[in-house]
């Protein structure tokens, strides 16, 4: 009998890297390997769902170094304690692992970004390993790229483009500038360890990509180490959310009209001003259409939002969070307020989906770029000249997409290119068992 390859699953502990490495974890398991799936301490007891053993997948622990009490939005200090803490407890935790599987030990580590001093602790115990990229391809290229880039003056040493003429990093990708390269305006103690992390990530003999070749197709050029297994859509998905959701919105959107709803959601990390906010609101109130909104609890993002007095949200149902792919796959869905995160790109794109995009941070602006300029499947939201988003721009882009009959055709369009990458015979489908192979010899 064939025994497939064992896999060590590491994560950063956020849920914009926790869901995809989840996912692409359970369809290892679904693929007949074995999985261990490592968990912080905090993060295994606050997950409200957890994995079981039917999944095929064991869960394990390793504290991150911080107090239940200490704020782990502060990402400085998540990352120097998970560096400080985890590393050198890593090499015990495998070895407990393999005395329980003596006959299937732990033959390849995946990380996520940020994780990537796993991959040389794996690489010191003679163990594979692969990255498994939360973010677009196109962003872990520019990440690839920066040395260069700085080298070739393109860059300072602290991310920001140098010069006010456009950045291409290869054909087919997206002309980028100060507006839309991802590092710029990053904290630089950040920047460094983004150019540390691309050293730690070379101990792993392949970049995992949650997209498809066509997708982002400049990007595979770059680096053979680059491999697209995406759209990552297991539908056993909420088992990786570390937050309760609330199911009873999919029994609401039952009750709507097809393609009616507007869904809103801005994921895990961002955080909006009040002032904003209160305009976000009124906007959906404007709209006189069913909305559905995620706002996340005021405990995980530090900002209690009120909502403003002349608000209804009649016409609405608001949840803390939600099964964003059951919802984005309904179809009373109409479009997507979106801060185009890759996680809710790629989902979105795979629901066949319009956007309406609002990006705050980092690679979301070069994720915008994709959905409006390449890929033509939503519209921007354009903020004033005091960088504020109007209820009234809110309600004149929603019924612009919504009434865009060719946005709507190349939505299907992507959804079909996506759906046909992952089926049987298809290029990411593919690209899953090779890594399968490679993994297990």
């Amino acid at each position: 009998m064939v025994i497939l390859p064992h896999f060590l699953a590491i994560p950063y502990p956020v849920q914009g890297h926790v869901n995809p490495l989840m996912q692409f974890s359970q369809i290892l398991a679904n693929h007949g390997c074995k999985v261990t799936f490592l968990h912080t301490e905090f993060n295994h007891e606050r997950s409200k769902t957890g994995v079981s053993e039917q999944d095929k997948i064991q869960v394990v622990t390793l504290p991150d170094g911080l107090e239940p009490e200490d704020d782990r939005s502060d990402i400085k200090k998540v990352l120097l304690s998970i560096k400080s803490t985890m590393p050198p407890r890593l090499p015990k935790l495998i070895e407990e692992v393999n005395a329980l599987n003596v006959d299937n030990k732990i033959n390849c580590i995946i990380v996520t970004f940020s994780m990537g001093w796993a991959l040389e602790v794996g690489h010191n115990l003679g163990i594979k390993g692969a990255l498994l990229c939360p973010a677009s391809s196109t962003t872990l290229a520019c990440a690839v790229c920066i040395p260069k880039l700085i080298e070739d003056g393109i860059i300072d040493s602290e991310g920001n483009p140098t010069k006010k003429q456009e950045i291409q990093i290869s054909p087919d990708i997206p002309m980028m500038n100060t507006t839309n390269f991802p590092w710029r305006g990053v904290d630089k103690i950040f920047f460094d360890h983004f150019v540390q992390e691309i050293q730690t990530i070379n101990f792993g003999e392949w970049w995992l990509c949650n997209t498809t070749c066509d997708l982002e197709p400049g990007v595979f050029s770059i680096s053979p180490k680059f491999l697209p297994i995406g759209p990552l859509m297991e539908s056993n998905n909420n088992k990786s959310s570390l937050w309760q959701e609330d199911s009873t919105c999919l029994e609401w959107l039952d009750k709507q009209a097809p393609q009616s709803v507007i869904y809103v959601s801005f994921g895990s990390l961002v955080v909006m001003d009040q002032n904003q906010f209160n305009e976000l609101a009124l906007g959906l109130d404007l709209l006189d259409k069913p909305f559905l909104w995620v706002v996340r609890p005021s405990n995980d993002n530090k900002v209690n939002y009120t909502y403003p007095n002349d608000f209804h949200g009649s016409k609405g149902k608001i949840v803390g969070w939600a099964p964003q792919s059951k919802i984005l796959n309904h179809p009373a869905i109409a479009c997507f307020i979106s801060h185009c995160g890759w996680n809710s790109t790629i989902e979105g794109v795979h629901a066949g989906v319009p956007f309406l995009c609002w990006p705050f941070l980092t690679d979301q602006f070069l994720n915008k770029s994709y959905i409006c300029d390449v890929w033509k499947t939503g519209l921007e939201l354009e903020k004033d000249d005091d960088g504020f988003i109007s209820r009234q721009e809110i309600k004149k882009k929603v019924d612009q997409v919504v009434g865009d009959d060719d946005i709507k055709e190349m939505c299907l369009k992507m959804k079909k290119m996506t759906i046909t990458n992952i089926e049987e015979g298809g290029q990411s489908s593919h690209n899953l068992q090779k890594f399968i192979s490679w993994a297990n010899y």
